[in-house]
């Protein structure tokens, strides 16, 4: 797909997905940096490079790019989750501030933990002497290692036991791959795999979390409070996905059901109780917009507003007013989406979003033959356009702002416009708009031959 459009976006984070599943992160990390190189706002690649990061260890810079993420597309629930895995990944590096003791003694030296155990975990060397003996160095104690790999230790002991068999190390498979080399991979990655979950959570920070455990409340008590949230968030997860996975009736049944059971908690299990109950009237309606089930939608959206206003939950509000517009929007009714939309415009945080805003309330103007209000609108998201620098969206502003001059026939003004649109069109080499933009400077062409004809009669 890159040899046929080189750069593409959607190519490039898909790519970094498959890198970083294989574990190169490297070429995980380039893929994703290149998908935003055109579009910083581009939420694949923002969620490309967090989680790259995350795997790497650069838990801080992954928490920035997963809230750059969150604050472009708050309804994801992928970047609020990385939010917190990553703000707990550094708190079991640091610890709290609340924990930290500072102290000032003398002949203070400085040594980084990730320096010794880098030079004492270097990477796995194939020996072949005389006797073909394949050896590695060793690596960090035992039970530090068990402690770290969990049930992955059992297999790393299996697999450096199989270096000790000789004959079987000089054996290939049917491909000519070296077993010895399949072995020795194994055990690499294993080793990687447990420097990541020493940086992620370091033995002295298990130890700190052990005792700050017993300091709390029993065992029994905090496992129940812990239950709720685990199933919540591996809940909202799954809704997501299914959705994402174009199944929206397994989403909204999945949301449905989680629904019901959160609503039957009480206030103590579940703190933020309210803004979830918000939240899955949010994510049903997502589902029955999908399958084009608008009044239910509708409904669904309307009770998300509800919640949010009696609880006071601004991005709440802005959620549920932005999805009612849509489906005003789809079905038609284009007056109640302006008043709707209009509303939201104050909440509105970023350039990005004021610039949607104002096209799709210009739109519906468009739409209502309200060709004044319409043009308004349409620079205005011009505007915010020109603020976030996304020559796309100046495009769409651009051709809105055109369309609206044709309703007032101030064809002389929507000529400029359209040509304006055209070399933007041309700048992000969409063919499609460029084609659409030539009819539409022909269809003005003729309105205005018509206009000149029509005066000469009068």
């Amino acid at each position: 797909a890159l040899k046929l459009r080189a750069g593409d976006k959607y190519g490039l984070a898909a790519r970094s997905k498959c890198y970083l599943k294989l574990g190169d992160t490297e070429n995980s990390l380039k893929d994703a940096e290149a998908s935003l190189q055109n579009d910083k706002t581009f939420s694949k690649g923002l969620y490309q490079k967090a989680e790259t990061l995350y795997t790497m260890g650069d838990f801080e810079f992954a928490l920035v790019f997963y809230h750059r993420g969150y604050r472009l597309r708050p309804e994801l629930q992928k970047f609020r989750l990385g939010i917190e895995k990553s703000q707990e990944a550094i708190v079991n590096c640091i610890g709290s501030p609340s924990s930290v003791k500072l102290q000032n003694t003398e002949d203070l030296c400085f040594v980084s933990r990730q320096a010794e155990s880098k030079n004492a975990n270097q990477k796995l060397q194939l020996k072949s002497t005389k006797d073909q003996k394949w050896t590695r160095k060793p690596a960090r104690n035992q039970k530090t290692e068990r402690q770290l790999l969990g049930e992955f230790y059992d297999d790393k002991i299996y697999l450096e036991k199989l270096l000790k068999d000789e004959d079987l190390m000089e054996s290939s498979t049917k491909q000519g791959i070296k077993v010895a080399e399949l072995v020795l991979s194994g055990i690499s990655y294993l080793d990687t795999r447990s420097e990541f979950w020493q940086q992620q959570k370091p033995i002295y920070a298990r130890v700190r979390e052990h005792k700050l455990r017993q300091q709390r409340w029993t065992q029994d008590k905090k496992r129940k409070l812990e239950e709720p949230g685990r199933y919540i968030m591996k809940s909202m997860q799954d809704i997501d996905m299914l959705l994402m996975a174009n199944a929206p009736e397994e989403s909204c049944k999945k949301a449905e059901h989680v629904l019901k059971t959160i609503q039957e908690w009480s206030d103590d299990a579940v703190p933020n109780k309210n803004e979830l109950i918000g939240n899955l009237h949010s994510c049903i309606g997502n589902a029955q917009f999908e399958m084009g089930q608008m009044k239910a939608a509708l409904q669904s959206y309307k009770m998300d507003l509800a919640v949010a206003r009696q609880n006071n939950l601004p991005d709440a509000i802005s959620r549920a007013l932005h999805n009612i517009g849509k489906v005003y929007a789809r079905i038609g009714k284009f007056q109640q989406a302006i008043d709707t939309w209009e509303q939201k415009i104050p909440m509105a945080k970023s350039s990005l979003e004021k610039t949607w805003l104002f096209h799709e309330i210009g739109r519906c103007c468009l739409e209502l033959n309200k060709g004044e209000a319409a043009q308004n609108y349409g620079q205005k998201s011009l505007q915010s356009a020109d603020v976030e620098g996304d020559v796309e969206w100046q495009l769409h502003a651009t051709i809105l702002v055109a369309q609206a001059q044709v309703k007032l026939k101030d064809y002389q003004s929507a000529v400029m416009n359209l040509e304006k649109a055209l070399e933007k069109a041309k700048l992000i080499q969409s063919e499609d708009a460029q084609k659409a933009i030539i009819i539409a400077l022909d269809d003005v062409s003729k309105s205005i031959i018509e206009e000149l004809n029509r005066r000469k009669q009068e």
